[in-house]
């Protein structure tokens, strides 16, 4: 996703918390990529990110397979599956450490716990929508959401953050907003889907950065606060635990789901680590064009008057990203 500008302040762009997700890399992992065997490790890191994209649009198609689960019952067993391996992620590559600094934290300032609360919320909406979409006729406009993302990213970087635009990022702004606007003739309306995501997300990098735990520690305690929640999905149902003797099957496709899940997030995590932020950030387009391919492929369909809707959307992401191809060379010019 294209590079928003650097900030007047000493802080880092926004841009990192759409590329890189706020996860950290250390200093041996930053310095393996101005070592002589460069390019071996960012075409690992293109292979891990492009991986991570496939492996989320499989989950994507994936949920359709688990009937008679539903949306809520999906997402609880997601988190009660992944949580333990990202900790075991966590603990094999040191990152461990960030978890127990958070709980110290909190207990010089418990009142951030609160915070940390409505951080784990609106991630967990994210998560939920992501699994939802499918099985509710909701796949494209989830996809519409992200790819208007990182248009909404640079309004955030600068609104919030007093960011400046380039003439490429006014120009997909402009663009973005001609595809809102023919939506908003067509139906009257953007789905609340498309908001939720589009907006979302800046909402919940936005407050991670307030709050400084813009780490994977942070993220790890975002998704373990959802535990609950997800236990509750799950155990209240409308069969509860009991719907995997009703269909069998389900002993192989929950696992299933929890292995997609956890080597997506493995993946995008090590790719995170291996990549410059500006190539991150474009390779992170590959997934809602995956997304939109298995909306179509779940028997959804773009009517005639919503292309004028897609079009200037996609004609604007393709601005973005030679805006970012175009600061990758400089970048490489200037080594």
């Amino acid at each position: 996703m294209s590079r928003i500008g650097k900030l007047s302040t000493n802080k880092k762009p926004i841009f990192n918390y759409l590329t890189d997700r706020s996860f950290p890399r250390s200093a041996w992992e930053r310095s393996l990529i101005y070592l002589p065997n460069r390019e071996a490790v960012v075409s690992r890191g293109i292979v891990l990110s492009v991986s991570a994209s496939c492996l989320f649009a499989v989950m994507y198609f994936y949920t359709s397979l688990l009937s008679p689960l539903n949306g809520e019952d999906i997402f609880g067993w997601r988190m009660l599956l992944t949580v333990p391996c990202m900790t075991v992620f966590m603990l094999i590559s040191g990152d461990w450490k960030l978890v127990p600094t958070l709980f110290a934290r909190i207990a010089r300032q418990p009142a951030l716990l609160l915070t940390l609360m409505a951080s784990s919320a609106l991630l967990g909406v994210q998560l939920w929508i992501f699994l939802w979409a499918p099985l509710n006729g909701h796949s494209l406009n989830v996809s519409l959401g992200y790819f208007l993302l990182p248009l909404t990213m640079v309004l955030t970087g600068r609104i919030v953050y007093g960011e400046r635009l380039s003439r490429l990022q006014l120009l997909a702004a402009l663009l973005a907003l001609g595809g809102v606007l023919n939506e908003l003739y067509q139906v009257g309306r953007v789905s609340w889907t498309t908001l939720v995501v589009a907006g979302g997300y800046p909402v919940y990098f936005v407050l991670r950065r307030r709050i400084g735990t813009d780490n994977l520690g942070g993220l790890w305690f975002d998704m373990a606060l959802l535990l609950p929640v997800s236990w509750w999905f799950v155990h209240s149902g409308e069969q509860g635990f009991a719907v995997v003797d009703q269909r069998p099957a389900l002993y192989a496709l929950i696992p299933g789901l929890g292995l997609i899940s956890t080597a997506a997030l493995i993946c995008y995590l090590l790719a995170s680590r291996k990549l410059p932020f500006g190539l991150f950030g474009l390779l992170g387009y590959v997934e809602p064009v995956l997304l939109v391919f298995v909306a179509l492929l779940l028997g959804e369909s773009i009517a005639p008057g919503e292309w004028l809707t897609y079009i200037p959307i996609w004609l604007a992401v393709a601005v973005l990203v030679l805006e970012g191809v175009k600061r990758l060379l400089r970048q490489r010019r200037a080594q």
